[in-house]
């Protein structure tokens, strides 16, 4: 038998992620240790140092010094406002930056041919790196966005046709998790309630609707209530309508965010329903104030330091000549048990 010879071989290029994996730690991790960044355990250090050595990492060139443009679309900029989840994601974003150096430069945009003209225009300065776009789902402008001239990561929002990388929570199996949840504590009926628009929050639709399938329901439809905007009182009313319509006919709400599942409890008060003693309600994110609401929210906690943070890691690895192909990246999310959940124990 012959001896392989390797050296004549493409070999695949090793990405950051790889390393992290091998390694055991996050990306971040990985990038302050290769760039010898202070808040990285000496053993962790040289453990990525001689992983980035064995597989021959090429490290990407430093972006620090250099500056980013952060585009946030409005939907990102009136979440920012109301409830939060943008915030906590640009405080993950700006902690990474500040680490490594670089400046964010946040440019809100609306008009699609001036934002555009200027985007095109930053693209073409050599003290740009790249470009995050937050919270964009425009099918027109996710099709400009693409023929910039310098690497763009898509944050909390993705590209069906994967022209561009993205960073998300895994929406889709996070919901399921938490409808599973729900099933476990014995709810079979469990609204989802939601605004749809998003591909995000379709994920989450998505999820909660596998659930449901695999516990063996046929048709779902009529379980999922849709209101029109994120704000804690079109929820309150659509939960009260439908009760008056159809009689509480349901034993459980998962809401699409936590806004609404806020709503869900009004709703629910307001027809002299107590949660969770008769209908236990469960949100997603894990916004800080829903450990203090009355009862505190059950909910699904949402990675948003984390995506920011990956969001440049992501960025960064797509530098230089040696830049790969478009990359989704999803992180994990977990349940955080709260009081406005518990075991359904039906009346006799």
């Amino acid at each position: 038998m012959g001896v392989i010879d390797n050296k004549n071989k493409p070999s695949k290029r090793v990405r950051l992620e790889d390393i992290a994996r091998q390694c055991g730690v996050s990306m971040s991790s990985v990038s302050r240790a290769l760039a010898g960044e202070k808040g990285v355990r000496p053993e962790i250090r040289a453990q990525v140092i001689e992983a980035a050595r064995a597989t021959n990492y090429v490290v990407p060139a430093s972006i620090a010094g250099r500056k980013i443009i952060l585009a946030a679309s409005s939907v990102a900029m009136i979440d920012y406002v109301r409830n939060q989840f943008t915030f906590h994601v640009m405080e993950g974003l700006n902690a990474r930056a500040k680490s490594l150096g670089v400046e964010i430069i946040t440019q809100p945009i609306g008009n699609q041919a001036d934002d555009m003209s200027m985007l095109k225009r930053a693209s073409a300065e050599e003290d740009v790196a790249g470009f995050l776009f937050l919270t964009l789902d425009d099918e027109d402008l996710l099709a400009l966005t693409s023929k910039l001239a310098k690497p763009v990561v898509l944050i909390n929002s993705d590209d069906p046709l994967m022209r561009l990388s993205s960073v998300t929570p895994c929406n889709r199996s996070a919901s399921r998790m938490a409808t599973e949840y729900l099933t476990r504590l014995g709810h079979s009926q469990i609204l989802f309630l939601m605004r749809r628009g998003r591909r995000t929050i379709e994920r989450r639709f998505e999820g909660w609707r596998d659930a449901l399938l695999h516990e063996g329901h046929t048709d779902v439809a009529d379980l999922a209530v849709e209101v029109e905007d994120w704000l804690p009182e079109l929820a309150a009313n659509a939960i009260a309508k439908r009760i008056e319509r159809n009689g509480l006919d349901f034993t459980a709400v998962l809401a699409a965010g936590d806004s609404l599942a806020v709503g869900a409890m009004l709703g629910l008060e307001r027809k002299g329903f107590r949660v969770p003693g008769d209908v236990s309600v469960m949100g997603m994110d894990d916004l800080p104030q829903a450990a203090f609401y009355n009862p505190p929210l059950s909910t699904i906690h949402i990675p948003m330091h984390e995506i920011g943070a990956a969001a440049i890691d992501l960025l960064l690895s797509n530098l230089g000549k040696f830049a790969g192909p478009p990359r989704r990246v999803e992180l994990a999310c977990h349940i955080v048990e709260r009081q406005s959940t518990a075991i359904f124990a039906p009346t006799t």
